[in-house]
């Protein structure tokens, strides 16, 4: 067999494929159960935005044609929300999309990227694609370490990738910590502010990168996403939000036709749904409630999650535990992937669900 890889770039060979969690029909079928809930890959267990569904509806005989380039009316929606010009927004297939595209702009081959770890796979394949080199600074106590990220910092840093909330491990940085870190960032860096499951935070203690430095003109792009709270991650619609003085830059690299027709009337209709939206938090909260109970009287170590999941050690190896769930009819993601042995990512599903998982676990522990 011939070896394709002498045509790759440099850098590709090194990666590895990213592996999502287990489609419920591939578990269905691969264990005989027909009764399968995922909590793998911390999608909306509520399912879709009604307004956004009725906005789907509308529009799919519309899909023969191209869809508007810009997405002019979700960025003129989102700049209006969030005290921004149009030009300083960019919208895209989901997060992964547009931290490529981030890479795409600013990465050059030998720069040095940093980010904590472990942390989001795409920083990784963002960096290595673009022949960039990725620092991985260990989290301390599951949080990102911003001193230890300051010290790794060289001439040579060109990006820093800051996962607040960290995903896998659900925890954040506090504003006075975050502020402290952007005093001593170098003007020769870039920092991403990945805050993909922002709108799960209620804490006064968490910080807006948007309000706090894009708008302020730091050197910091802010990505957030409609895949979590509003139910959208099958349409793939994430969005970045660049300051002023990078916004022609980021510009330069998005694709003619970066999000579908139907991509654009749901996240447009999404903003609007408060009933829906209400009830995702509320549902949010009482199951990480009900589950952070449940893992304390079971005596569990987890880190404390502000998104909509969390990280659990669950004192056993977690790869034989995915297992016995799978057969159980349950999908979460083993931390075996990210380093972590014992611990499972476990999305906080319906409180059906979230019983179901906790009563598999309990028999998994138990035998």
């Amino acid at each position: 067999m011939k070896d394709g890889s002498k045509f790759a770039r440099d850098g590709i060979m090194i990666l590895s494929p990213y592996v999502a969690g287990k489609p419920i029909e591939e578990v269905q079928a691969e264990y005989g159960v027909s009764e399968v809930v995922k909590m793998a890959s911390n999608e909306n267990p509520l399912g879709v935005s009604p307004k956004a569904m009725q906005a789907i509806e509308q529009e799919i005989k519309n899909c023969f044609m191209y869809p508007e380039g810009s997405s002019p009316r979700v960025r003129n929606k989102l700049a209006k929300r969030l005290g921004v010009e149009e030009n300083q927004i960019f919208l895209a297939t989901g997060g992964d999309h547009i931290l490529t595209l981030l890479g795409n702009a600013f990465i050059s081959q030998g720069d040095e990227v940093i980010t904590g770890a472990p942390s989001f796979y795409t920083y990784m394949l963002s960096t290595l694609t673009m022949g960039g080199s990725l620092i991985k600074v260990p989290l301390q106590d599951h949080v990102y370490d911003l001193d230890a990220i300051l010290a790794a910092i060289t001439p040579k840093t060109k990006l820093i990738f800051f996962c607040n909330p960290n995903n896998p491990t659900g925890t954040i940085v506090s504003r006075n910590k975050v502020a402290e870190f952007m005093s001593k960032v170098p003007d020769h860096c870039l920092v991403v502010f990945d805050e993909a499951y922002f709108e799960f935070i209620s804490d006064p203690d968490y910080g807006d990168g948007i309000e706090e430095y894009v708008k302020k003109g730091a050197n910091v792009v802010v990505l957030r996403t409609f895949s979590k709270l509003y139910g959208l991650a099958g349409l793939r619609i994430g969005y970045a939000v660049a300051a002023a003085h990078l916004a022609p830059v980021l510009g330069r690299v998005i694709p003619p036709f970066p999000v579908t027709r139907l991509s654009q009337v749901a996240a447009e209709a999404a903003m609007d749904d408060t009933d829906f939206v209400a009830a995702v938090i509320k549902n949010n909260n009482e199951g990480r409630a009900y589950l952070n109970r449940q893992f304390e009287e079971m005596g569990l170590r987890y880190a404390p999650s502000y998104g909509n999941f969390i990280f659990v050690d669950i004192g056993i190896p977690a790869a034989e535990a995915n297992e016995q769930l799978l057969r159980r009819g349950v999908v979460v993601r083993p931390g075996t992937q990210w380093g972590w042995p014992t611990f499972l990512r476990v999305s906080i599903g319906t409180m059906a669900e979230n019983q179901k998982f906790i009563a598999a676990l309990k028999e998994i522990i138990a035998s």
